[in-house]
């Protein structure tokens, strides 16, 4: 065996699809845990009260993620209906990358435009993530699902922290690239986003195969789309007990994402009201990127040697030191030890996540399921932000919100401890008898 294929990465197409991780995580990067956040606190939010600042921003992360929550399951059972999976994935494509792009005009004041766009944005690559990873179980068969997903996570963290560097030199020495030193640079890095997002998503859709058509016995093959797309998803509905264990994964990865991307999103405007320096945040935030690649690739590896849940119950044992030490945190020095262990746990947990859902959904409904998964992947479920907004409000200090985060990992683990994966898998398998490809 070859050292791409002991990565996940030993063929064209599986190279191809991990370098949409690389492409959309500049956006996760970027624009969701680094600079626009900071940007939006210090800059273009600047003439509001501190505290409508950080609730602001909390808010138009809740809305977005509910606007995906009502949109992605239709449009995901539609696209695993028709075979358009590839097709939904471009769309929301343009429409993240178009609006990152749009965010190089937004100047101090334009706090409404800022949160509109930051909106749309989160939307498209949420959007996309979910038909980008309804691909993976088409890929490849259950035993190679956690190393190529970590793959991807490992890339994405390339990806992400390559691009982050560059636009972390832009903003700080922005002679050397000819650009004046009046925040110009800062608008620059996120258009910057919207082009490496386009053009390293080309080779997904030179290389990866759109999958094909896969007809349940009781579906027409010639069924409106849409109303296919209905169907499919009542009846999901009404059989979420025939995918008991997916279900009690999803409710787990609900509640333990939540604590995660509520760290990821709120870190930068946490550290902002501590009055950390912007740069020495931007640049922790680099360190857990790098850091992330190794261990992404780490949590692959160990998790065909104890499984993946229980990788995943040791990423979650050090998110509890994490949010811990996040409320005793004071320096930068402290921002930098936090980066280093969120790096080390938070790409392998998310990526052993993704792949055991992969393994205990029906491949024919991929995308119908992984609108479920996705609305929580990246983007928190509707509690975490809405906890850390409510928390600030009511107490005056982030300190305290961040320490609330706590009981989504605490919850969350309890929940991963009810899920039998193989029992799920076995119900994922018994689902697809009887489904069968038919020709567009």
């Amino acid at each position: 065996m070859t050292l791409l294929e002991r990565l996940g990465l030993g063929r064209p197409d599986l190279r191809a699809w991990a370098m949409y991780d690389w492409a959309n995580s500049a956006f996760q990067t970027t624009i969701i845990a680094a600079v626009f956040p900071i940007y939006f606190a210090s800059v273009v939010a600047v003439d509001l009260p501190e505290t409508d600042r950080t609730s602001r921003f909390a808010w138009a992360t809740t809305l977005a993620i509910v606007i995906v929550a009502l949109v992605a399951p239709l449009l995901g059972a539609i696209a695993d209906y028709a075979a358009v999976k590839k097709k939904m994935l471009a769309a929301f494509l343009a429409l993240g990358a178009g609006s990152t792009l749009a965010m190089y005009w937004i100047v101090r004041g334009d706090w409404v435009l800022a949160l509109v766009l930051f909106v749309i944005g989160n939307v498209g690559v949420a959007g996309s993530i979910v038909f980008y990873e309804s691909l993976l179980p088409h890929l490849v068969g259950e035993s190679e699902l956690d190393r190529v997903s970590s793959a991807g996570y490992a890339i994405g963290y390339l990806g992400g922290g390559v691009l982050l560097a560059v636009n972390l030199l832009m903003i700080q020495q922005p002679a050397l690239f000819g650009i004046p030193d009046d925040g110009t640079a800062v608008r620059l890095s996120f258009a910057s986003v919207g082009v490496w997002w386009l053009v390293f998503s080309i080779p997904l859709f030179l290389k990866v195969p759109e999958p094909p058509r896969l007809i349940e016995p009781d579906e027409s093959r010639r069924a409106n789309a849409v109303a296919a797309g209905v169907k499919r998803l009542f009846e999901t509905f009404h059989e979420l007990r025939q995918y008991k264990q997916a279900f009690m994964l999803l409710l787990a990865f609900l509640v333990y994402n939540d604590g995660i991307q509520t760290i990821i999103r709120m870190a930068t405007i946490y550290g902002t009201t501590l009055g950390i320096d912007q740069s020495a945040m931007i640049t922790a935030l680099l360190i857990t990127q790098f850091t992330g690649v190794p261990f992404a690739f780490l949590f692959g590896h160990a998790a065909g040697r104890v499984g993946p849940r229980a990788a995943v119950f040791a990423g979650l044992a050090v998110y509890t030191v994490i949010t811990v030490l996040g409320y005793f945190m004071q320096t930068a020095t402290h921002f930098f030890m936090l980066a280093i262990l969120v790096g080390m746990v938070q790409g392998g947990t998310q990526a052993l996540s993704r792949s055991m859902f992969a393994s205990m959904i029906p491949r024919h409904k991929s995308s119908e399921f992984f609108a479920f998964f996705g609305v929580f992947e990246r983007y928190a479920g509707i509690l975490g932000p809405l906890v850390f907004a409510s928390m600030v409000e009511a107490t005056g200090s982030s300190r305290n919100a961040i320490l609330a985060v706590l009981v989504f990992f605490i919850v969350g683990g309890a929940l991963l401890a009810l899920v039998d994966v193989e029992g799920g898998r076995r119900a994922a398998r018994a689902a697809e008898a009887g489904v069968t490809p038919v020709s567009s």
